[in-house]
């Protein structure tokens, strides 16, 4: 064969751990930005759930990637422009998707529209070509001091969002008829939410990529449910899962070659086999008794 075997993939070269010390002390920014990130990520996870998210959660972070390809192009903050965007399109599906099906539809509408323009502005930006690749994949170099302080700053708001509204939130997660019909705001409740996914959805785009942020906003906390059930246990099992993904991912890719959304994505998927696994032995179990005492 012409060229022999030199165009196979070397999985040797996959990962090497030569000065991994120095390299985890330089890119600590990162570490703990995924660390902020994939515990709160974790806990919004758990209304995205409940209240059927998960796929507004692709949607804002398509416009998340326009406003972050606009502020690219323009020379301006990134973390800015993706925060931009992804306010945006939360308080748009927040106003005029109250219903399943007709937030589903404007996610369809917003998810090409913002992808299409994030294509355009990219096309148009003539820096590097990492800058951009890295709005779609993420990026673990490009967290600097600053950007850490954006992003841990914008966390604390999201968790503090959460924790002063988390009763009549997840009241409304589960029961926003009884909810109503109690007093609680459903409307503004469901807003105020939409806007504190928006921010954590930005701010995750700029670790793990456009593309892949439902690893550590839908994963953990689907995989936390296959294996709990109570109030406490599933936030905390989907915060710890959340945490263990980003920062797992991270430490691989500072010894891998490739971007660090594949380790990411690979370690949350890989939890949420694993629960799904413990869940189905869990129902075997459960009917073998069921049977044994018919």
């Amino acid at each position: 064969m012409i060229g022999g075997p030199a165009h196979l993939f070397d999985w040797g070269s996959l990962f090497s751990f030569q000065d991994y010390g120095e390299l985890v002390a330089l890119l600590s920014n990162s570490i703990i930005a995924g660390a902020v990130l994939g515990l709160v990520g974790g806990l919004v996870g758990v209304f995205v759930m409940q209240r059927d998210l998960a796929f507004a959660v692709h949607g804002i972070s398509e416009l998340s990637f326009a406003g972050a390809a606009a502020a690219l192009l323009l020379g301006g903050s990134v973390v800015v422009g993706s925060i931009g965007g992804a306010l945006v399109a939360a308080v748009l599906i927040g106003l005029l998707g109250t219903r399943a099906r007709e937030r589903n539809s404007i996610v369809g509408v917003l998810m090409p529209f913002g992808l299409g323009l994030g294509i355009l502005f990219l096309s148009l930006y003539d820096g590097r070509s990492a800058n951009r690749f890295s709005l779609l994949t993420g990026q673990i170099v490009s967290v600097s001091s600053p950007d850490l302080g954006w992003l841990i700053g914008i966390a604390v708001v999201v968790l503090a969002g959460l924790l002063l509204m988390w009763n009549p939130l997840r009241f409304d997660s589960l029961d926003p008829q009884s909810a109503a019909a109690r007093g609680v705001p459903t409307r503004a409740v469901g807003l105020v939410f939409m806007v504190l996914l928006g921010l954590i959805v930005a701010v995750s785009v700029h670790i793990i990529g456009a593309l892949l942020v439902m690893a550590l906003l839908v994963t953990p906390a689907a995989a936390a449910m296959r294996v709990a059930a109570g109030p406490v246990a599933v936030p905390v099992l989907a915060a710890l899962f959340g945490l263990v993904s980003a920062v797992g991912g991270i430490l691989l890719a500072l010894a891998g070659t490739l971007p660090v959304s594949p380790y990411i994505t690979t370690i949350s998927f890989l939890i949420y086999l694993g629960c799904w696994g413990v869940q189905t032995v869990r129902g075997r179990v459960r009917r073998s008794r069921g049977a044994q005492y018919a």
